[in-house]
């Protein structure tokens, strides 16, 4: 039955009871719309207003007052996915006929090229994090490209040290308040890594702290089988992570360093140095190469550069006249 005078913001929350919960969205995806949802949409001017009285330029004043109140252009973008859910949602309820928001113009973030750091100031960084037990996973985010969650998910059944391989199987991260490891973002994220020797080196460091750590903890020891854990044995929390990076980038001098500025520049090494971006794009678990050309567009002058004057020296045409 059409309850078109419903409040919008009743609707979304039994959007996020229902039809949020009932999706096949991963659990972090899920606790990030409903964030988003109950923060930017419930309680704003949407809230009490009926879903027959919601038209285009209302959508349009909504979008305009969270760009007033300093929302970032992704922030807005995604709360804009989430109400026209919501709108689809009121749709297939037979509450409205059709969805106001998907009248308007999805918002657009403006492209941001990715930070990342030369190998120079990759060793700068890490010398400065010596003192710090991330200093391992550091070293691992730059030697394979792997996102933060990824590094953290990984478990001890997951590296083959024979084959020099790893597999990525999922993602840690806070849901609900506790770490729980997620599937991955999607089908090109779960996938075996070969391992350069830098990195097997890095593994089997952490083997053998955790070793000392497993003896010195004794009874209070908790066997995960992660392979980055507490002194306890425990998951690191993703937010201690960027908190230690934080602090070994301030004493490097590094501005604007996170946990995937690591990502970005293993990616950008890979780039410069001749792997073609159909590999990086495979090694980086991206769902295609568009994706990983957008955010690496940075690097294409250099290697377009480079693959030049490849051209250049194999063909070595002759001056012009002869």
């Amino acid at each position: 039955m059409r309850d078109d005078k419903m409040a919008f913001g009743l609707f979304a929350q039994r959007w996020i009871e229902a039809t949020l919960e009932a999706s096949s969205r991963k659990a972090s995806t899920k606790a990030l719309y409903a964030g988003l949802a109950r923060t930017h949409i419930i309680g704003s001017e949407l809230d009490l207003t009926p879903l027959n009285k919601i038209q285009a330029t209302t959508v349009e004043r909504f979008l305009i007052n969270l760009r007033k109140a300093g929302k970032s252009d992704s922030t807005i973008r995604q709360v804009f996915i989430i109400a026209r859910a919501i709108g689809d949602a009121a749709v297939r309820d037979r509450q409205i006929a059709v969805n106001p928001f998907a009248t308007v113009r999805p918002p657009k973030v403006a492209h941001r090229e990715a930070v990342y750091l030369s190998p120079a100031q990759v060793d700068k960084l890490l010398r400065s994090s010596s003192d710090s037990r991330y200093r391992l996973l550091f070293a691992l985010l730059v030697n394979t490209g792997l996102r933060r969650g990824e590094a953290l998910a990984l478990k001890w059944r997951d590296v083959n040290f024979d084959k020099r391989t790893m597999r990525v199987r999922g993602t840690l991260s806070r849901v609900d308040g506790e770490l729980t490891v997620t599937p991955p973002k999607s089908g090109h994220s779960d996938r075996t890594l070969p391992l350069s020797q830098p990195a097997v080196e890095v593994l089997r460091s952490v083997k053998v702290r955790q070793a000392v750590e497993r003896l010195r903890a004794g009874n209070v020891w908790q066997e995960t089988g992660f392979v980055f854990t507490t002194e306890f044995g425990t998951p690191c929390d993703p937010r201690n992570a960027l908190r230690a990076l934080k602090a070994a980038a301030k004493a490097a001098a590094l501005d604007g360093v996170g946990l995937h500025t690591l990502r970005h520049s293993a990616a950008s090494v890979m780039l410069t140095n001749g792997v073609p971006l159909k590999v990086v794009s495979e090694l980086l678990g991206h769902s295609g190469i568009a994706i990983t050309a957008d955010v690496y567009g940075h690097v294409s002058p250099e290697v377009s550069r480079s693959a030049i004057d490849v051209l250049g020296s194999a063909l070595k045409a002759p001056a012009a006249g002869a």
